[in-house]
């Protein structure tokens, strides 16, 4: 997970905890729009995820070449 990714979840998840907070205290209509705002992160960061997991298996592996030949035991 890069820095950004971690960001957008870390804020994702503040404002959940936020408009709870506020849904208790206030009510659903004045925290409305900070669950929408999490949400709206939540689905970014899951397109950046689902960006970042398939430009890794769009690119072949490489086999590893060994110098050493394996040890036997």
């Amino acid at each position: 997970m890069k820095l950004l990714d971690a960001i957008i979840f870390s804020v994702a998840l503040a404002l959940m905890v936020v408009g709870i907070h506020q849904t208790m205290v206030l009510g659903i209509g004045f925290s409305y729009s900070l669950f929408m705002f999490a949400v709206g992160l939540l689905f970014w960061f899951q397109l950046r995820r689902n960006k970042a997991r398939e430009s890794g298996e769009s690119q072949p592996k490489k086999p590893v070449k060994r110098d050493k030949p394996l040890k036997k035991r």
